[in-house]
């Protein structure tokens, strides 16, 4: 690849990922009643399966069944009728996603393979995963019909979940509240299944005669969203484990709001000052975009902090939005249309080869291999906690 000799994590940072110890606070409401289910599915798995290996299956089933939905549905509109099976699809692969990212750990406790790669495997496929799930989400609940608060519902959601990482960032612990991504997870696939019985008109209903469906999910995210940012605020407050009260890596705990900015805010001036509302005829792929660029500086985040390392305030997958930025600011001299959807290529191609580096670069560093583990070997538990 063109990229592929350019080095990304120096010897500083492979050395603290090497030493990171994994921590983690749940308070999850549902996720006590699942566990059953995840320790009995983690006992069919053979121990020759890595636990990166279940990862990523799970990541692209979740991708290939959400773009099904994307593809019958590019606008999130009610003008279209996509079929009904793409929302049963949809619910089936975050289901199968959901419950092989829940056993990849048990699965590295079984083989005796944990390590800090699988965290930053795990936590990465998340930020890749939570782009097409909040995508489908929208395109279920017909979003695209009001382009103004789904972009503000996809970017409070971005949010949510980078604060999760800021917070651990600050802190150097994970945090996990009552109602977490595994309700989200199970809130999603509840909206896929209604759908697929009562079809998209079903969120258009309106609850006594006043508020449509819909608003439920915006309900659900303010909720969800408090309960995050009371949490965030706490932390905030508290000071981090750094010194002085800084984050892991001993910088400003405000800093990390940056690279979200250099994001939302070109997104939003971007999708005002455009003549062919390039946002409002093309919303999914307009969010599809920024979503990718989103994951990029959140697994930027997630391995600033697991390094204790200073996170970069600009990122390579910028020049997308900068692209688009100067063709508006030279009168659309490209159509914006295609241009957007090379930028889409070009945040695309650039987070995979970023992630793909990193892995690799801990991979040779830590001796390990990415997808492939040693075969025999001692079980440590049975994937149980």
């Amino acid at each position: 690849m063109l990229f592929r000799e350019q080095k990304i994590l120096n010897s500083s940072q492979l050395r603290k990922l090497s030493e990171h110890k994994y921590s983690v606070t749940s308070s999850s409401l549902i996720e006590p009643y699942l566990q059953p289910y995840w320790n009995w599915l983690v006992l069919k798995l053979p121990l020759w399966i890595a636990p990166n290996l279940i990862t990523i299956i799970g990541l692209a089933v979740n991708i290939v069944t959400a773009l099904i939905l994307l593809y019958y549905n590019p606008d999130g509109k009610d003008t279209n009728s996509p079929p009904r099976w793409t929302y049963l699809v949809c619910a089936l692969g975050l289901f199968i996603y959901q419950s092989l990212d829940a056993i990849d750990g048990k699965q590295a406790r079984r083989t005796n393979t944990s390590s800090p790669l699988g965290e930053l495997f795990d936590h990465g496929c998340d930020s890749i995963s939570l782009v097409f799930v909040t995508l489908s989400t929208c395109a279920a609940v017909q979003y695209g019909s009001f382009p103004q608060i789904m972009f503000v519902e996809v970017f409070v959601v971005f949010a949510l979940f980078y604060c999760s990482h800021w917070q651990a960032y600050i802190s150097g612990t994970l945090h996990f509240g009552k109602i977490d991504v595994t309700e989200a997870h199970y809130s999603v696939i509840f909206v896929h299944i209604m759908t697929f019985f009562y079809g998209p008109k079903i969120w258009s209903t309106k609850i006594f005669g006043v508020l449509e469906l819909w608003y439920l999910i915006i309900g659900m995210t303010i909720l969800t969203g408090s309960l995050v940012v009371s949490d965030f605020i706490t932390t905030i407050r508290r000071g981090g484990s750094g010194k002085n009260g800084s984050t892991v890596a001993g910088t400003s705990v405000i800093s990390p709001i940056i690279p979200f900015l250099l994001i939302l805010i070109p997104s939003y001036i971007i999708a005002v000052k455009s003549k062919s509302g390039i946002y409002e005829s093309s919303p999914m792929l307009y969010m599809l975009t920024f979503g990718i660029l989103f994951a990029k500086i959140t697994n930027k985040l997630v391995i600033a902090h697991l390094s204790k390392s200073v996170m970069d305030y600009f990122d390579s997958g910028m020049w997308g939005p900068v692209a688009l930025f100067l063709n508006q600011y030279f009168n659309e001299f490209f159509p914006e249309y295609y241009l957007l959807w090379l930028v889409l290529g070009w945040v695309t191609v650039d987070l995979i080869w970023y992630c793909s580096t990193v892995c690799l670069e801990m991979c040779e560093y830590m001796n390990i291999k990415l997808f492939t583990i040693p075969y025999p070997t001692k079980v440590a538990v049975n994937g149980k906690k």
